[in-house]
């Protein structure tokens, strides 16, 4: 299948190689062109604008945040210019905003919009391992499950309506947040009482809390392992960012994302965005006195 890929950071250039290695024709675009140079090397064609990326029979965006987005898919013409019956597989993390205005500006179109926002770092993006969580037009999903296949290790299938995929993406974001604090917080506690980080999230990670996102981020948090980083703290920040303001169109109170927030805030504040999210641990050991 010919494939347009857009971003090609962390998470979409493996994606990428991964289509590309699967046998499909794969044309990428970046804003940063040398980002394409691997693919390229693997048997990608580069497009230089969007334009081109979108003249495909699907098109897969990976883009960082709202902004680039729109930036990306809008302002450059790129879905303007698309074919009916093209289909459109969102996958990054993006506000119920704007999906709900580029589900009906796809529909004007005549192009099949589909979320598809995944679970899974880099490295599970590598592995093809994702899970994704996909919600769109029935016939749209279809055509793109053998892409998905490539890519992921489950298709999670939330009905027709994008925005379901988008609001689990959304929560499940908060909820690694939650976790990240409350292991801080917790590390932070036990600390003081001479018990280290690595001892307390072992036993935690094999008792009470034994999931890949108390394994995997209790390990980053008790060995401080926050360069480089899988997913920057900045980024967290937009995703709780996206929980509060989708609570708020919904009039759903989410005191606890405040809180994230804040402590997010101050992380940044303190020169540790360009960090892993895991990093928002150190917030807990300053306030304590203890960094």
């Amino acid at each position: 299948m010919k494939i347009g890929f857009l971003g090609l950071g962390g998470m979409g250039a493996a994606m990428a190689a991964n289509l590309i290695k699967a046998g499909h024709q794969v044309v990428v675009w970046n804003r940063s062109p040398a980002a394409a140079e691997p693919l390229v090397a693997l048997g990608a064609v580069a497009a230089t604008t969007p334009v081109q990326a979108f003249d495909v029979e699907l098109v897969i965006s990976m883009l960082a945040d709202d902004t680039s987005t729109r930036a990306v898919l809008l302002d450059s013409g790129a879905l303007a210019s698309a074919k009916a019956g093209l289909v459109h597989l969102s996958m990054a993390t993006l506000s119920t905003a704007l999906v709900t205005e580029l589900v009906e500006l796809h529909r004007e179109q005549g192009v099949e919009f589909v979320a598809a926002p995944v679970f899974g770092r880099t490295d599970v993006a590598a592995a093809g391992k994702l899970n994704i969580l996909v919600a769109g037009p029935e016939a749209a999903i279809a055509k793109a499950q053998p892409v998905l296949d490539v890519l992921g290790q489950k298709t999670w299938p939330l009905g027709d309506d994008p925005l379901r995929a988008v609001a689990v993406k959304i929560a499940g974001n908060f909820m690694i947040a939650s976790a990240i604090e409350a292991m801080g917080e917790s590390t932070a506690l036990v600390k003081t009482y001479g018990v280290a980080p690595g001892e307390f999230m072992e036993i935690m990670g094999n008792t009470l809390f034994n999931a890949p996102v108390y394994r995997n981020y209790g390990a980053l948090i008790a060995e401080q392992r926050f360069d480089p980083a899988a997913f920057r703290l900045v980024l967290g920040l937009k995703d709780v960012g996206l929980a509060l303001s989708a609570g708020q169109e919904q009039r759903v109170p989410l005191p606890f994302a405040s809180v994230l927030r804040d402590n997010l805030l101050e992380a940044i504040a303190h020169g540790d965005g360009d960090l892993d999210w895991s990093a928002l641990s150190q917030v807990a050991l300053r306030k304590s006195g203890q960094l």
